[in-house]
C-alpha cells in the first residue's frame, strides 16, 4: 500500500472513529426519537452496492459452489473466559478429529475450501494452519481470539485483525486476502480497516444471494462480498449449550434437504451455492456422514465450478472490471 492510500485509509479510520463517537451521544435516545439524519446514517454506512455475479462462470460452468469452514476450535471459549477443560474439549474436538477427516473428504470429492482460522487457533496448531495450504486450501482472517469485534473501540480492531493477518502469514507462508469476521459481526469500523489493509473480499454479510460490491457512506469500495446466511451454516441447526436453552432442534438428514434445495436453486439460476461449516459442529460422525453426501451430490452435477472463496472474488472483480 503506498503512503497516500494509507493516508486516505486513515483518514476514513478517524472519520468513522469519529462518527462513531458522534453516535454515542444518541445512545439515550431511543430509536423512534432518533432524527433522519441519524437512523439514515446507521442504514447507510455500509450497504450492497453493484452486483458482481457473472454471466458466465469459468468453464461454461452453470454454477459456482464455495464451501467453507470456520476452523474456531477453543477460542469461542476462550474469547468468553470459559476456561474449563471440559468446555475447551468440545473445541479441541474439531482440530484433533473432525478436520483430518474433513481434508480427507474434501480431497476425495476434489473441492477446495476456504478456512476462516482465528489466530490464536494457528499459533496452537501452526502444522493444521499449514495443511490447509498445502492441500491447495485457502486461509483467511477470522480474527485473533474470535472476538466481539462490535464490543470493541476502533484502534482495538484495527490492531487485531492486522495482527491476526500478519500471524496467519508468517505462519503459512500465504498473505490472506479475505476475511470472515467473528459471528458476522460489522462495526462502524470493519469496513474502513479490511479497505486500508487492501483486502480483496468479505465474506460476513447477508444482503444478497450473489456475490456483490460493498459501499462506505455511498462509496464503492471495491471489496467483493461473497454473502452468507444461517440457513447455510451449521450452527443454527446443532449448537448445544448445556446450561443455556440452546439445544439442537433439527435431525442432521432434514438439514441436508434444506442444503441440497439451497444448492438446487443455486444452480437452477447459475448463481452461488456458499456454505458455511464448523469442524468442531460439522465434524461429528452422523453430521459428517450428511456432509459427505452433500458434497457427492454437488460434485456429481455437470456444469459447476467448486472454488475457494478467493477465486470467486477474483473472478467476479476481474469480469466486472472489464465491463
Amino acid at each position: 500500500m503506498t503512503d497516500m492510500a494509507r493516508g486516505r485509509a486513515l483518514a476514513r479510520s478517524t472519520a468513522l472513529s469519529r462518527k462513531g463517537r458522534i453516535s454515542m451521544t444518541h445512545s439515550e435516545q431511543q430509536p423512534w426519537e432518533w432524527d433522519e439524519r441519524i437512523w439514515r446514517g446507521h442504514v447507510e454506512r455500509v450497504r450492497a452496492g453493484r452486483s458482481l455475479a457473472p454471466k458466465t462462470w469459468p468453464g461454461g460452468a452453470r454454477c459456482a459452489v464455495a464451501v467453507s469452514f470456520d476452523s474456531d476450535h477453543e477460542t469461542p471459549a476462550l474469547r468468553d473466559g470459559q476456561t474449563s477443560p471440559a468446555k475447551l474439549a468440545q473445541g479441541e474436538y474439531g482440530a484433533r478429529v473432525a478436520v483430518p477427516k474433513i481434508l480427507d473428504m474434501l480431497e476425495r470429492h476434489r473441492i477446495p475450501a476456504s478456512f476462516f482460522m482465528p489466530a490464536v487457533c494457528a499459533l496452537l496448531r501452526p502444522q493444521e494452519a499449514r495443511s490447509y495450504t498445502k492441500a491447495g486450501h485457502e486461509l483467511a482472517i477470522h480474527g485473533w481470539i474470535h472476538e466481539r469485534n462490535t464490543q470493541l473501540g476502533a484502534e482495538s480492531e484495527r490492531e487485531l485483525q492486522l495482527r491476526a493477518a500478519d500471524t496467519l502469514e508468517q505462519i503459512s507462508g500465504v498473505r490472506p486476502v479475505g476475511i470472515r469476521t467473528p459471528s458476522w459481526d460489522f462495526s462502524a469500523h470493519t469496513l474502513s480497516i479490511t479497505r486500508e489493509m487492501g483486502l480483496l473480499y468479505d465474506s460476513s454479510l447477508m444482503a444478497d444471494d450473489e456475490p456483490y460490491e460493498l459501499v462506505e457512506d455511498g462509496e464503492a469500495t471495491g471489496v467483493v462480498e461473497i454473502p452468507v446466511e444461517w440457513i447455510r451454516d451449521d450452527a443454527p441447526y446443532f449448537m448445544m449449550e448445556r446450561f443455556g436453552s440452546l439445544r439442537p432442534y433439527i435431525a442432521p438428514r432434514d438439514v441436508l434437504r434444506i442444503w441440497q434445495d439451497e444448492f438446487a436453486a443455486a444452480y437452477a439460476a447459475g448463481g452461488l451455492f456458499q456454505l458455511t461449516l464448523h469442524p468442531h459442529i460439522i465434524g461429528h460422525r452422523s453430521r459428517l456422514t450428511v456432509l459427505d453426501e452433500l458434497l457427492a451430490h454437488i460434485a456429481g452435477h455437470d456444469g459447476v465450478w467448486l472454488a475457494t472463496h478467493r477465486d470467486i472474488a477474483e473472478y467476479c472483480r476481474a469480469q466486472h472490471d472489464q465491463n
